[in-house]
This record gives C-alpha cells, structure tokens and sequence, in this order.
C-alpha cells in the first residue's frame, strides 16, 4: 500500500485527523503530509477540510473497494472461477483499461474495479460522471466460443444481472429500458456499456462494463443531463455497502453469463421482459435525426426490439437507436 493509499484509507471514516498523527502513522513529515493531501485532490477530485487545532478530514466518509472483503462474501464456488479483482485508484476508463489489456493470456473472468473514473463513457460517447469512491464502476472480460454476431442479446442478459443483484439484496421497483438502462421510476440508476470484438466464426471477447450510482454527491450530480437516481435514495439501498454490490454483481453476473453460454439468449428473456418498464406501452424510437413513434412490443430471441407501428412490428438492433416514451 503506498503512502496516498494508506492517508485515504485513514481519512475515509470521515473523522478528524491531526497532522502529527498522520504524520507519524505514514512515516514523513508534516511538510510531506500536506502534500499526500493536495495530491488527493489533484489525483482524485476529492475536498479535504483543514481546521487548525483540529486536523484535516474528508467531508464524507467513504468505504473504500477491498479485495479480501469482496472474496469473503463471494459463494465458495466462484472463487476458483475469477482469476483476478483488480481495484484501480483512479483510471480513464475500466473498460478501455481490460479492452488495452486484451490479448491471448488474459483470463476470462478477469475483473477491473475503480474508485473514480476520469473518462467513462455510457451509451453512444456519452460522458459517465464517476466520481472517486462514490459508486460502483466495474468490468468483466469474458471469452465466448460463439461468434460475435451470436452475441446481440448479451447487453440485455447484463442488464438482467444488475436487477438481480439488486433484488436479491432487497432493492424492488427496479426496472429495465432496453438495451442497457436500469431505472427506477423513470430515473437512471445504472447502465451498461458490452465491447465486443473477435473472429467472424468465433471466438468473442467481451468487455462488460457496468456502472451504478450508489451515492452520487449533489456536486458531481450537476453534469448529469438526464433524470438520475442513486440507491441512498431508495428503499432497501440506504444501508448496501459498495464490496456487498460488487460480490453480489459478480455471482450473479457470472450465472447468467454462464447460461447464456450453454443456453442463448431465448431462455433468459421472459425474464429480461417482466422487469422490461415499457413493454406493451407508446415509445419514440430516435435514429439520429428521424424519429419513429411506435408501440413496445418487447423483444425477440437475439434481443432486438419489436416495434409495432401502422407499417407492422419490426425488428430494431441497439448501436444508435435510442428509446424514449411517447
């Protein structure tokens, strides 16, 4: 652990800290304390409050991502199938960072966790605001035999694993909006960015980045252009702690990733549908410019939307369509 590492660690009760105890607890100096501390708002975006007589303290408290904790409350069976938890300070992107680390000798079943993210992207280059200790950014590389055109649905058997993940740790009235949204009352909770890439014939490499807000500061919240949510706001999400999600995203994740592989996507959408919030209801399907007005007739069996208008159902693919209600 370097000396930055351990000074958050210390700081992250939210409490007092004087600049001699620090001082002595990192082995430098006063001088070289307040530095560690500057670059924690340099490196992170983080505020440290400074009061003479009192020391110094991070407005908030934070649970800091850790790996022994996550393995604990991971099922004894999943140990031996995730080759690695990688827990990053601060990075680009967690996506980009696996995508960059692609090649013959990564495992699948790799995990990259970060604390803050400085360039994280949702849907279609959108920005994700991902600030330092706050929520969950994660991503899962796994390797497919199938080709990558037998992979459409694998966005939506994502976003199945995210509701229950939730579900099983309390949290109900969550909600999917196709391709890779979870809501809850019409507010975005989480969402979901699959890379994909390999041979025509197979096989497929897939990056599955998923980020949910957990506790999302006011200040951070302001660059958010579109209604949003996190789960301190809601009921049975106040007291969920960051490693329990990642523990639970992670089983949960693998299980339905596990099916899809043996099974396809066919077996895994009557359930992607029940939690679907506009199924069955008036939608505007935008493609850049133009602008569809339909109604939401669910999905089929490679995960495309159904869309029934005067002209008939038909069949759209994700990339650039974006879903509204009418």
């Amino acid at each position: 652990m370097n000396r930055r590492t351990k000074l958050l660690s210390l700081l992250s009760d939210g409490g007092w800290h004087s600049g001699e105890a620090l001082a002595e607890t990192l082995g430098i100096s006063r001088a070289g304390v307040w530095k560690q501390l500057d670059q924690l708002k340099v490196k992170y975006g983080l505020q440290v409050h400074s009061v003479r007589g009192r020391g110094y303290r991070l407005p908030n408290s934070l649970e800091l991502l850790d790996r022994a904790r996550i393995n604990e409350l991971l099922p004894a069976h999943l140990l031996g199938a995730i080759p690695q938890i990688e827990i990053l300070d601060s990075v680009e992107s967690t996506n980009s960072y696996l995508m960059e680390k692609m090649t013959p000798q990564l495992v699948s079943g790799q995990i990259c966790l970060a604390e803050r993210q400085t360039g994280g992207r949702g849907r279609r280059g959108r920005h994700w605001v991902s600030p330092f200790g706050s929520n969950i950014y994660f991503s899962m590389y796994r390797r497919f035999a199938m080709a990558p055109a037998e992979l459409s649905g694998v966005s939506l058997v994502a976003g199945l694993a995210v509701i229950n993940t939730l579900k099983q740790l309390g949290v109900e009235g969550v909600g999917l909006k196709w391709p890779n949204d979870v809501l809850y009352n019409g507010r975005k909770l989480a969402g979901l960015l699959l890379e994909v890439s390999g041979e025509q014939s197979g096989p497929s490499n897939v990056v599955i980045g998923i980020g949910l807000n957990v506790h999302l500061p006011s200040e951070q919240a302001g660059d958010i252009n579109q209604p949003w949510i996190d789960l301190k706001q809601i009921p049975g999400g106040e007291l969920l702690t960051r490693n329990q999600l990642v523990a639970s995203l992670v089983e949960n994740l693998q299980t339905v990733m596990d099916r899809f592989e043996k099974e396809g996507f066919e077996p895994l959408r009557l359930g992607w549908r029940t939690h679907d919030v506009y199924d069955g209801k008036d939608i505007l399907l935008q493609f850049g410019d133009r602008t569809i007005k339909g109604i939401h007739r669910g999905i089929d069996e490679t995960g495309a939307l159904l869309v029934e208008t005067a002209e008939g159902v038909k069949a759209y693919h994700g990339g650039e369509v974006s879903l509204r209600p009418a």
